[in-house]
């Protein structure tokens, strides 16, 4: 994992809005990110000690309330971020050297009577404890991706199994949630698009998962088809006229049978009464009948012919007597009785479907086929007692058995007061036919759950889903079983490695930097522990020894080469080595010698580079002859790929510009990557300057820095040009000729501008931009005199030659 690029940094020290992407691009316009090996260089105060703050601040969890409220975000190859908000929580591996971590462990520099925080590196002298550590580091084995031994590949194998095991659970929970969301929402087959039918416009799969529970609950009773088609019906019912009231008709039934058995059983007295006619009841009734149409018209008998004596008429009239006339009246009365209760019976009631709700119709079906019945059984009963007075009206004289029939008035009364019923009922159904709608959608809803439950074979899916989480979880325990085995070995290798600390070591350490890279024997640090303390709760400084004292009065150099060895040898430290972290060092060469600074990178480059103690390196500096050697910084890693290949480290560079109060991260151009001079960095300052159209803000460092620039170029190049012993002034006369303003010029330049000699005031005005680019102007011209040095000049820096005229 390395640090990819600084996304952006707002209101920090120097950087305002600084915008990586818009800023740090390659030749070809194309954003250049850092690589494995990145130096950056930069002036004094152009902000590289602000971004190795910022990289400290991953280092210590802060960044300094001084700076107000600035903002940043840093980016890494792992797609991760940090910001000042997540400092205490990302996680990153980082080592800074700057003048903060100088300050804080090195605090002698500051304050002599101070210390150097010690630090402990591994000793060797407790053989016991380094074979236990042996052996719970064999027990651990190799963490190296692709070649994990021991517990280490045990965890890779359980990862794996576990990895396999969430795999399958997910996949085929995944599937049936999938398979219940189409169900639940999806246009084609999904409840939520039928709300007709089923209900539910709003439908979801939580709505689902509910009547899942009600139709896997063992109460459910799924519905068959003939209530299917009960309930279809119902969901399409609009509301129905109001049916007509209905009123039974009173049923006279016991009532008629008792004038009825009255009349068929009255006896007529014998009195007076024709014996043949008695007799033969066919023949009294013909000779009623006769008398009747005789009466008043025939004397002669119409039959015979022969008179109809005043006597014969006399017995006729005491046979047919008043008594049984008025019977036969009494019997055609109750005749025509009976025949009205039938006919009011047989148009009671009808019954038509199609005035009432088809929820009632399988009901009206059963009752219409009852109320025919009993209607049948009402009128036969009528027929029965019609049959016995038509009986008796044809033989009146004689008594006849009565016999009574069956009463049905019970069985058809209740038929039409069920009839009755359910026009109550549907007349309360019509004001409850939203809700019984809505009910009967319900249920329909439900049928369709439970039968796409049987389609998807939803229990088996269950029951493979809670194995292969039994499964999961099985692999979970081993995974976390073999996480705790490799922390339990950690924690105590670590506990053992603590036992064999050596603060002692980590003076030797730099000991040995400062003697073996730097040949300095005067210098050394020793590690003592302060009084008052008990020995197993010793308190250990390290101290700066010269001659055996305590050294005070370092020289810049001094303290500059302690401290860089300080922070190399703490790279060997218990809590860093052979951690690899992020390295950021920050200018470490202020005031050293030419030797020196060739030394640091050697150091540089033997104990982090070569040895790749790093996951990443950034190196920061102001100086050109240490930029040159940083550009020779080269090194090998081992594929980790486990094939053994060795192969390169990436290297880039980077430039931190000024310009007026803001600073931005620029990559760095092909003259100082590729010549890496100080001569042609300043000259190409001065070119600049003499070029300046209009200044503004991303032009005005080139006067700013002017003067040092001038100052610096004069100091290499007429050096060699003039290499005696003739003085500044004198030099400049020589490189300017006989014009003397220019010399004076430039010599005002370089002693107020750079120096501030004599003319204090000189650094409290704004710099005199026009006498400042007269000068350059001056200078370039005078170097065009030569003219191939300057056109090598000019191709060293990347701009273009014009052609001279002769």
């Amino acid at each position: 994992m390395m640090l990819k690029k600084i996304q952006y940094i707002k209101k920090l020290g120097v950087f305002d809005d600084f915008s990586w992407d818009r800023e740090v691009k390659n030749k070809g316009g194309a954003v250049q990110n850092f690589v494995d090996i990145n130096i950056i260089y930069g002036r004094n105060y152009s902000g590289k000690t602000t971004l190795s703050r910022i990289a400290r601040s991953l280092e210590t969890g802060s960044l300094s309330d001084k700076y107000g409220s600035p903002s940043f975000q840093l980016k890494f190859t792992d797609d991760s971020d940090v910001t000042p908000a997540t400092l205490s929580t990302h996680g990153k591996n980082i080592r800074v050297f700057n003048e903060d971590f100088i300050r804080e462990n090195l605090r002698f520099i500051t304050n002599p009577d101070d210390n150097i925080e010690p630090f402990a590196i591994l000793g060797d002298d407790n053989n016991k404890i380094e074979k236990e550590i042996d052996a719970l580091e064999a027990e651990l084995g190799s963490s190296v991706e692709g070649n994990e031994t021991g517990l280490f590949a045990d965890k890779k194998e359980a990862i794996a199994n576990y990895s396999t095991a969430f795999i399958e659970h997910k996949q085929a929970n995944d599937n049936l949630e999938k398979q219940l969301a189409d169900k639940a929402t999806n246009k084609e087959i999904g409840i939520k698009y039928k709300p007709e039918r089923f209900g539910e416009q709003n439908y979801t799969i939580a709505k689902l998962r509910a009547d899942i529970i009600t139709v896997k609950n063992p109460n459910y009773q799924p519905l068959n088809s003939e209530l299917v088609a009960q309930h279809e019906k119902l969901i399409d019912e609009k509301v129905l006229p109001k049916i007509p009231s209905f009123s039974s008709p009173k049923l006279s039934f016991s009532s008629l049978a008792q004038q009825v058995e009255m009349l068929v059983t009255k006896p007529i007295s014998e009195s007076d009464k024709i014996q043949a006619l008695v007799k033969d009841a066919v023949l009294n009734r013909w000779v009623n009948e006769g008398r009747t149409h005789h009466r008043s018209k025939y004397e002669k008998c119409a039959f015979c012919d022969s008179d109809i004596s005043v006597e014969r008429w006399a017995e006729l009239d005491k046979h047919f007597d008043e008594e049984s006339e008025r019977l036969e009246q009494f019997i055609d009365i109750l005749l025509t009785t009976i025949d009205t209760e039938k006919k009011n019976v047989n148009t009671a009631l009808s019954i038509d479907q199609s005035m009432f709700y088809s929820k009632f119709h399988s009901q009206l079906t059963a009752l219409d086929a009852r109320l025919k019945v009993a209607t049948k059984e009402y009128q036969f009963a009528l027929d029965e007692l019609t049959k016995q007075l038509n009986v008796r009206k044809d033989d009146i004289l004689n008594v006849k058995e009565y016999d009574l029939p069956a009463d049905c008035t019970e069985t058809l009364t209740q038929v039409w007061q069920e009839y009755s019923n359910l026009c109550g009922e549907s007349e309360s159904f019509s004001n409850s036919l939203a809700g019984e709608k809505t009910k009967a959608k319900a249920i329909l809803r439900l049928k369709e759950v439970a039968d796409y439950l049987l389609v998807i074979n939803y229990q088996t899916q269950l029951d493979s889903i809670e194995s292969l989480k039994q499964k999961q979880d099985t692999a979970q325990e081993a995974r976390s079983s073999i996480v705790v085995k490799i922390t339990t070995k950690q924690a105590s290798i670590a506990a053992k490695k603590r036992e064999l600390n050596d603060e002692e070591k980590g003076a030797k350490k730099v000991n040995e930097y400062l003697n073996n890279f730097f040949g300095h024997q005067f210098l050394t640090l020793e590690a003592k522990n302060f009084e008052g303390f008990a020995e197993d709760a010793k308190r250990i400084r390290f101290e700066v020894i010269r001659d055996g004292k305590k050294a005070y009065h370092l020289s810049e150099g001094e303290c500059s080469l302690l401290a860089f060895c300080y922070f190399l040898a703490k790279l060997d430290d218990v809590s860093t080595k052979d951690s690899k972290p992020i390295i950021w060092i920050d200018d470490p060469i202020s005031s050293l010698d030419g030797n020196h600074i060739f030394f640091i990178y050697s150091l540089l480059n033997a104990e982090v580079v070569e040895n790749g103690k790093f996951a990443q390196l950034f190196v920061s500096t102001h100086n050109l002859d240490f930029l040159k050697y940083l550009r020779m910084l080269n090194g090998k890693y081992v594929e980790p790929t486990g094939s053994g290949k060795l192969k390169s480290y990436q290297k880039d560079f980077f430039v931190v510009n000024r310009q007026g109060k803001f600073s931005t991260l620029q990559s760095m151009p092909d003259y100082l990557k590729k010549y890496i001079t100080e001569f042609n960095y300043l000259f190409h300052q001065i070119y600049k300057c003499s070029n300046v159209e209009s200044v503004d803000d991303t032009n005005f460092s080139s006067f700013y820095n002017f003067a040092n620039n001038a100052r610096k170029f004069f100091e290499i190049y007429l050096y060699y040009k003039y290499p005696d012993q003739s003085s500044d002034e004198d030099k400049l006369r020589l490189f300017f000729g006989d014009e003397k303003i220019p010399a004076v010029l430039v010599d005002r330049i370089n002693n107020e501008f750079s120096h501030l000699k004599g003319c204090f005031e000189s650094g409290s005005i704004p710099i005199d931009v026009p006498e400042m680019q007269t000068a350059a102007i001056q200078i370039i011209e005078r170097l065009k005199q030569d003219s191939e040095q300057f056109s090598s000049l000019m191709r060293s820096v990347g701009e273009l030659v014009e052609e001279q005229t002769v």
